[in-house]
C-alpha cells in the first residue's frame, strides 16, 4: 500500500505562483512514477506532470514553461511548483503514483487538493 498526502492548494490571482507537495509513505519502493492530474468541473481528469524514479518528467503542453515537477527522496516527497497561473489551470489536482508490486501494476491516488485562480 503506498499513502499519499497533499497539501498546498488555495486560491491565488491570475499570474501568481503556489506549490503543491505530495508526501508518499508505505511501500514507496514499488513506486516508478510520480505525477500531478487536475480535474476541473465537467472535465475529464488529465495528467499535468510527471517525473519518474529516474528523474525524467514529462508535462502537458497547457503547462510546460510554467509549471516545475520535482522530487525530494530524503523526504519521499513530490512539487509542483505552479508560476504564472491562468483562470484555466482552477481544478482540483490530485497526486498519482504508479509502479509495481509483485509482479502487479500499482496505482494510487490522493484526496486531492484544489487550486483556484482568479481573475
Amino acid at each position: 500500500q503506498v499513502q499519499l498526502v497533499e497539501s498546498g492548494g488555495g486560491l491565488v490571482q491570475a499570474g501568481g505562483s503556489l506549490r503543491l507537495s505530495c508526501a508518499a509513505s508505505g511501500s514507496i519502493g514499488s513506486i516508478n512514477a510520480m505525477g500531478w492530474y487536475r480535474q476541473a468541473p465537467g472535465k475529464q481528469r488529465e495528467l499535468v506532470a510527471v517525473i519518474t524514479s529516474g528523474g525524467s518528467t514529462n508535462y502537458a503542453d497547457s503547462v510546460k514553461g510554467r509549471f516545475t515537477i520535482s522530487r525530494d527522496n530524503a523526504k519521499n516527497t513530490v512539487y509542483l511548483q505552479m508560476n504564472s497561473l491562468k483562470p484555466e489551470d482552477t481544478a482540483g489536482y490530485y497526486c498519482n503514483a504508479k509502479g509495481a508490486q509483485a509482479m502487479r501494476p500499482i496505482n494510487y491516488w490522493g484526496q486531492g487538493t484544489q487550486v483556484t485562480v482568479s481573475s
